[in-house]
């Protein structure tokens, strides 16, 4: 599904390899090469805090259509309309691939800062 490319940053690679099985199992291949660099990279753009990423990225991957990701996050009107609606008809859930990261240092930002 490229949740993988999502949990690193990369949503554009990230939505082509969703739509295409990963470039049709190429990308799986060349992705063993790039995870390591990948993976120094996130470390130094998003900060850690009381949102866990790897957790968050899991439950988004395996039940994210049931917004468990969301309840995980605190936003438990959208989690629960996420339950109620398959992921907002999936748009929602793409959408959530799209910008995971974003919320999530979000939420550690503002925990960081003592709100």
């Amino acid at each position: 599904m490229g949740a993988h490319r999502f949990y690193f940053g990369k949503p554009l690679t990230g939505t082509l390899w969703f739509f295409t099985l990963g470039l049709l199992g190429i990308g799986w291949i060349i992705d063993l090469f790039l995870i390591p660099a990948m993976d120094r990279n996130a470390d130094t753009q998003f900060r850690s805090g009381r949102i866990d990423y790897t957790l968050a990225w899991i439950l988004l991957t395996f039940l994210g259509l049931f917004g468990i990701h969301r309840l995980y996050m605190g936003k438990w009107v959208t989690g629960i309309l996420y339950f109620l609606t398959g992921g907002l008809f999936l748009i929602g859930y793409l959408y959530d691939y799209w910008t995971l990261n974003a919320q999530v240092d979000e939420i550690n930002g503002a925990y960081e800062g003592g709100f």
